[in-house]
């Protein structure tokens, strides 16, 4: 990808979210945990995970991986899903099919 990165002071674009989760995905970067309920446990509403600095909220709806509501990078950088890419595009959604299976099989494993 380079060092180049579409953000500036303050806003990320959905594909950099995107990279940071299909990162995940090829075990390039580890994702941890910040919310106290499992994935199970919360069922439907938002999960909060920490990928090497950066803060990912991820809503469960019912059990499946639904979208990205907000995310935060390291240095500050901020993406959420209502302020986010023309017509509500998300990072989950620019996941391919094989990306989004194995995202919702590592949340489910945290």
């Amino acid at each position: 990808m380079g060092s180049v990165s579409g953000s500036t002071a303050g806003e990320l674009l959905a594909r950099e979210v995107c990279q940071v989760l299909r990162e995940v995905t090829f075990e390039r970067r580890t994702m941890t945990k910040l919310s106290q309920a499992s994935w199970d446990e919360i069922y439907a509403g938002h999960f909060v995970v920490s990928v090497e600095g950066w803060r990912i909220s991820i809503y469960n709806n019912c059990d499946t991986l639904d979208y990205c509501e907000e995310c935060v990078s390291p240095d500050g950088g901020r993406w959420s899903f209502g302020a986010g890419d023309r017509f509500g595009t998300d990072p989950i959604a620019l996941l391919s099919t094989w990306e989004h299976q194995t995202l919702e099989r590592l949340l489910k494993a945290l």
